[in-house]
């Protein structure tokens, strides 16, 4: 069996090069988690939240999933927004999606993908209610059309949740953004669709 020993030399390296430069850094960074941002984000590797946005551990809480999707099922996402909201009392939740994502890609695709196929009925469905506005366009335009699509209604079903309905009620101050990456030049891209009450 594989050790992986190599991952271990690369964080020693990299502990090492922080307190090279900060010898306090991981003191501090131990002592308290307050971080302004939950980012809800895909599981794909090359959409790394801090590195993105240029943060340091500790000032984005942090939930990946295929495709970046927030359903009212699931307790997981639901737990980590609620302890986001509740307990470290984020200022800003953002869904951030990527273009050329493969769980948009499988979910506009017409065949089984196996047990991935029932979370992907979420995008269907957000394809399902923007029909009209795919009927015209090529398998690429569709393809980035529904990744803004899917960012949109992922800001929405947050809105919709009673965590944030009742952060809103107590006059908590929290938006919700919704945001996509490009990983074929690095930027990040607001899709005009915050919210804030």
């Amino acid at each position: 069996m594989k050790t992986l020993k190599h991952l271990f030399n690369d964080n020693l390296i990299w502990a090492a090069s922080i307190k090279d430069k900060d010898p306090n850094f991981f003191t501090r960074l131990s002592k308290q988690q307050s971080p302004e941002y939950l980012w809800i984000g895909c599981s794909d590797s090359r959409v790394p939240a801090n590195q993105i946005t240029n943060l340091q551990p500790g000032e984005v809480f942090v939930h990946r999933n295929i495709a970046n999707i927030v359903v009212h099922t699931d307790l997981n996402c639901l737990s980590v927004i609620q302890y986001a909201v509740e307990i470290l009392k984020v200022k800003h939740i953002i869904v951030c999606g990527h273009y050329g994502c493969g769980g948009i890609k499988a979910a506009l695709e017409d065949h089984e993908h196996g047990l991935i196929d029932n979370w992907l009925r979420h995008i269907k469905d957000v394809i399902r209610f923007n029909q009209s506005e795919f009927d015209q366009l090529e398998h690429e335009q569709k393809l980035d059309l529904l990744c803004e699509l899917n960012v949109k209604e992922q800001v929405k079903n947050i809105c919709n949740t009673t965590i944030v309905k009742n952060a809103w009620k107590q006059g908590k101050e929290l938006s919700i953004h919704g945001w996509i990456y490009s990983i074929e030049n690095g930027i990040l891209k607001d899709l005009d669709s915050s919210t804030t009450l």
